[in-house]
């Protein structure tokens, strides 16, 4: 058996089936960033606990929640309001904690949008770290998310969860995009002013994980990114495929990239002593709300 931590803001649309798919498990903890809907109260209607942590950044929220809120079980893994728990994820995560060959597991997920899986466009197999040891494993932060630290050696689950990117709503994906794009500008300024670019990790990485990581220094890289990459996710990964949903995924994502253009270099005009631009002025990052 392991223990569930599901993290929220103001997620009162997803949080009780997300909830609900993770009761397979005997130990769920809520770890809220002071939401101001009705996602507490919601949660507490289950056999949950529920843990208050004022957000500072997701990597930091993560590692809070991993060193200060104990668990039944030594192994533990991290759900999303947005994703689903199932039961035969739920299986195979119970015999990799059980077996032990690893001290962390990735986990592919299903990117689910106007009702589709969104399977060529989104690289599937798209994997996100989910299970692991507590002690093995930490987070830093990276642009608008985090990227996982572990120790010890990492394996991949063949089974995989549902991710409901847009369950809010179009008007709720362009909101919290928009927020994110300042965050990925201020960290695209800063990989191309002191980034490198790892073109051996990049063809010969020896994960999807770390191959995927290396492709985005380069691509911060390339001019015309947002027409790039439309016609990438399109036409090179199978977009087309996806049919109408597939069509609008890519645009979504090829505009978030122009946001992201447009103020990095907005970014890159301000005075080289502006505040804006110091790097010992942490970005203003918001909880994910998807």
């Amino acid at each position: 058996m392991f223990s569930i931590y599901i993290l929220t803001y103001n997620e009162e649309i997803d949080i009780a089936e997300c909830i609900e798919s993770a009761m397979l498990s005997d130990d769920i903890i809520v770890v809220d960033s002071l939401s101001c809907d009705r996602t507490v109260e919601i949660a507490e209607r289950y056999p949950v606990r529920v843990i208050p942590h004022a957000f500072e950044s997701h990597g930091k929220q993560r590692t809070w929640m991993l060193e200060q809120v104990e668990t039944k079980y030594d192994w533990v893994y991290i759900l999303e309001a947005d994703e689903r728990m199932t039961p035969d994820l739920f299986a195979e995560c119970v015999q990799a904690a059980r077996a032990g060959e690893h001290e962390s597991y990735f986990v592919a997920e299903r990117v689910m949008f106007m009702n589709r899986w969104i399977r060529h466009s989104t690289q599937y197999p798209r994997y996100q770290l989910r299970l692991f040891r507590k002690g093995s494993v930490w987070f830093d932060d990276y642009g608008h998310t985090e990227r996982e630290v572990c120790t010890g050696t990492t394996g991949f689950l063949k089974e995989t969860y549902p991710h409901y990117t847009a369950g809010k709503g179009l008007s709720r994906w362009l909101d919290k995009h928009n927020r994110y794009s300042s965050d990925e500008a201020i960290e695209t300024l800063r990989q191309l002013e002191s980034g490198r670019i790892l073109w051996k990790q990049m063809f010969f990485g020896e994960s999807e994980v770390k191959r995927r990581h290396a492709l985005k220094g380069l691509s911060l890289r390339l001019p015309f990114r947002p027409a790039i990459r439309f016609l990438y996710m399109y036409f090179g990964l199978g977009g087309i495929w996806d049919g109408r949903a597939g069509f609008a995924w890519c645009m979504l994502q090829a505009f978030y990239e122009y946001i992201i253009v447009l103020k990095t270099r907005e970014l890159r005009e301000l005075p080289p002593g502006s505040h804006i631009r110091s790097e010992s002025i942490p970005s203003k990052l918001t909880p994910k709300d998807i």
